[in-house]
């Protein structure tokens, strides 16, 4: 074949090829336009709401995403042992073979920084840091057992995110629109809100729809002003010249589709009509004028100031319209030094949104249909890092807790060892997580699958998992 066709010899090329597949295939040609018009109906209804495979508790997802690997020895795992052997060095069966991603094994044993007590019915122990989580402690569920695979930032927020350590993949977000549809037709089904220091380590594949159509992928917004850039119609455009101008490319990318058969045109149409419909709802979503001003005090959001706070009352916004995920990442959680500097500015700015978001939820009577995820890709070395405060990546043990939408508050499950190293009760690896929060949404983890690639792709993996069933209510 010659490296390079002129214009004539390609269009004889495509004209030939058509004229085959449509007369000379015996019905290839109508087989074909068949399946075109099908990829074109699919993607155009793919975001149209669905039925799970069986009722689901939860209807919605907002995921609290702490980026950087909180320190569950300063939150919510309370190890009195640790405090007992600070600067001590750790046994050395508990460090055998041991990978840590900065410090070296052998170094001492760092005591927790703050005090922790007992709250609510349940009595679950938190740390001084939660004063306004200690108030909805009997409405979550924390989980002490939490391991992953990773212990850098970009993986370990990958697989948290899409169930793999490679790129490419979908995330939880994205298989919950593709699972269940979208419920606004003015909004995105999957939005991502951001604050802290700076965005996540993973990038936008915490978001990305991987192989499945990208109509599924999240939509970043801002909590402040145009909520996504360059909205609003430029100067000189009407909104009927802008309704005409659509019309016309809308056209054009259906007769392209037809030829080709590409549901990513579909997406883009699908791209175009969102964003014509969301300058009309966009602005109605960041108007806060009708929020009360005691709704504002209770979770510290201040208009037009962005921040964690302002994020997490979007979020109920949202939800409230019909977004079906709602993604907030505060990536500020990295403390190798400074950690009780670090930590007390992390509470500051996030602990007490998150609490009033559970307390919104359910004094608006959402929160039985709204599942709330709060956690990091990872915990902290029992081991200091530094000369005395700081602590590293660690993946053998954290902890998460989730609200709402099918979960059993005020439980707390599983138990790390006396230093905090390893899970010693009720294990919960990151697939198993996923498997119980598509459970909550009304899927059965091993039969929401997408075919790529000769195989059937689950957000669960291929590894046996388990639904969490202490965590359900």
């Amino acid at each position: 074949m010659p490296s390079s066709l002129n214009s004539d010899n390609l269009n004889q090329r495509l004209t030939s090829r058509r004229w085959f597949l449509q007369e000379c295939g015996i019905g290839l040609g109508a087989v074909a336009l068949g399946q075109l018009l099908e990829q074109k109906a699919v993607a155009a209804d793919a975001l149209t709401p669905k039925q799970p495979h069986f009722p689901g508790r939860a209807k919605n997802v907002i995921q609290l995403f702490m980026g950087g690997g909180p320190s569950h020895l300063e939150l919510f795992d309370h190890k009195p042992a640790l405090a007992k052997f600070d600067g001590q060095l750790p046994p050395a069966d508990l460090i055998k073979d041991y990978r840590a991603a900065f410090i070296s094994p052998n170094s001492k044993l760092l005591g927790p920084k703050f005090k922790f007590s007992k709250h609510g019915e349940c009595g679950a122990e938190l740390s001084e840091l939660l004063p306004n989580m200690a108030e909805v402690v009997d409405e979550i569920a924390i989980v002490k057992s939490m391991v992953t695979d990773a212990f850098n930032h970009a993986p370990a927020q990958i697989i948290m995110s899409t169930g793999s350590q490679q790129f490419g993949k979908p995330s939880l977000g994205a298989w919950t629109t593709y699972g269940l549809g979208c419920e606004s037709r003015d909004l995105p089904a999957f939005v991502v809100l951001s604050s802290g220091n700076k965005g996540p380590s993973g990038g936008n594949a915490n978001w990305g729809s991987g192989f499945l159509p990208t109509v599924y992928q999240g939509v970043s917004f801002r909590s402040t002003g145009e909520p996504v850039l360059y909205l609003s119609n430029p100067a000189g455009v009407d909104q009927q010249l802008q309704r005409d101008s659509l019309d016309v490319i809308t056209q054009l990318n259906e007769r392209k589709q037809q030829e080709v058969g590409d549901p990513e045109i579909a997406t883009r149409i699908n791209s175009f009509e969102m964003a014509y419909r969301m300058q009309s709802s966009a602005p109605e979503l960041m108007d806060m004028s009708s929020e009360p001003q005691h709704i504002l005090e209770m979770y510290g959001a201040e208009p037009g100031v962005p921040s964690f706070a302002m994020n997490c009352l979007l979020a109920r916004r949202m939800i409230e319209r019909g977004v079906r995920f709602v993604e907030m990442f505060h990536e500020s959680w990295d403390q190798h030094g400074g950690l009780v500097k670090g930590l007390k500015q992390n509470c500051a700015d996030t602990e007490q949104a998150s609490a009033a978001l559970v307390k919104d939820l359910k004094q608006r009577g959402l929160l039985d249909e709204t599942l709330v995820i709060w956690g990091g890709e990872f915990g902290r070395t029992p081991m200091v890092q530094g000369s005395t405060d700081g602590r590293d990546h660690h993946p053998n043990a954290f902890s998460m807790w989730l609200a709402g939408g099918g979960v059993k508050g005020g439980v707390t499950l599983g138990a790390s060892d006396d230093f905090g190293f390893n899970v010693i009760e009720d294990r919960v690896h990151v697939h198993d997580l996923h498997r119980t929060i598509l459970h909550l949404l009304g899927f059965d983890g091993n039969q929401l699958t997408f075919p790529y690639q000769g195989l059937d792709q689950r957000l669960v993996g291929v590894e046996p998992t388990r639904i969490v069933k202490e965590l359900l209510a």
